[in-house]
């Protein structure tokens, strides 16, 4: 699910920060968890986290089926980055690398 981005370390999430157009990422975050929201504001340059939270505030209400839409989007990206090992998608803690 979206809200499981979570689980990703802060170099993950810059990963797919970068592939995702600000645009995808406002609705994308419409109505998620303060901790998901956090975690990709504190990935972000201030400048474009202040950018991104001014776009939340002044974004009027949108459909469930819109958010949904862009969340969905930003999991292909999540998915392919995955597919191509440049991230790790739920390593459990107690899982060793070697």
């Amino acid at each position: 699910t979206f809200e499981d981005l979570t689980k990703l370390d802060g170099k993950s999430i810059q990963m797919v920060l970068k592939e995702v157009s600000s645009d995808v990422l406002v609705i994308a975050l419409k109505g998620v968890s303060n901790e998901l929201k956090d975690l990709v504001l504190n990935n972000m340059s201030s400048r474009a986290a202040e950018a991104l939270r001014e776009d939340l505030e002044s974004r009027g209400p949108v459909r469930l089926s819109e958010i949904e839409g862009q969340q969905k989007e930003i999991l292909k990206v999540v998915r392919r980055l995955a597919d191509e090992g440049q991230i790790v998608i739920g390593g459990g803690d107690d899982e060793a690398f070697v």
